[in-house]
């Protein structure tokens, strides 16, 4: 059932890994106070939300179900490292915090670092964008607005909709989310098969 894990690089392990923790422990129902003063700290300073079994369940039923919720939003980032396409919710996640911004002086510079980072030709993180959206958000770039960025965000949800959110709804990531009886099964048969999911899935309590 996790036949391949084990022949992740390194570095795609280590960040699947930090986030098993994380997640075991957002996964937990809302009244659930079985956690340690310090653990439940440190997750709170990354994610304010804990998520149900029905809520998990809603998150196959749309990406934006998925990334509103920031448990879901944290397993599908944590899934996209595992791939190294991360850059793509990286500029989602900007672009919503872009549009939020209230203050017109602070548009300017905000936009020019999101263009910087995501989009221009020397990017860090270029995200995939057809050449007519790369050139209209550029265009944009003169007299930044709000909105100067949605229809780069549109094409990039579309992209994760259509690619990577369904890898996403049959990898180990999601279906131990949804059905945490069978890794806890799967841990009492032993073996190395399960010592090769344990780097890549959640840790439940």
């Amino acid at each position: 059932m996790c036949k391949g894990l084990a022949g992740l690089p390194a570095s795609c392990l280590r960040s699947a890994k930090d986030m098993k923790h994380r997640l075991g422990f957002l996964l937990q129902k809302s009244d659930s106070g079985e956690h340690s003063s310090s653990h439940s700290r440190k997750d709170r300073g990354v994610v304010n939300q804990r998520a149900s079994q029905e809520e998990v369940k809603k998150w196959a039923e749309s990406l934006e179900n998925l990334i509103s919720h920031e448990c879901g939003l944290a397993a599908f980032k944590a899934f996209l490292k595992s791939e190294f396409s991360e850059e793509n919710i990286d500029f989602w996640v900007s672009c919503e915090e872009y549009k939020k911004i209230r203050s017109p002086s602070k548009l300017s510079p905000k936009a020019k670092k999101i263009y910087n980072e995501f989009i221009s030709v020397q990017a860090t993180k270029e995200v995939n964008l057809d050449s007519c959206t790369r050139e209209e958000t550029s265009r944009n770039m003169i007299h930044p607005t709000r909105t100067c960025f949605d229809e780069a965000q549109r094409k990039i949800f579309n992209l994760m909709e259509k690619d990577s959110y369904r890898r996403f709804l049959k990898s180990r990531f999601y279906l131990d989310l949804v059905n945490p009886s069978s890794c806890r099964a799967e841990r009492k048969k032993g073996g190395k098969r399960l010592a090769d999911c344990t780097h890549l899935l959640p840790q439940y309590a």
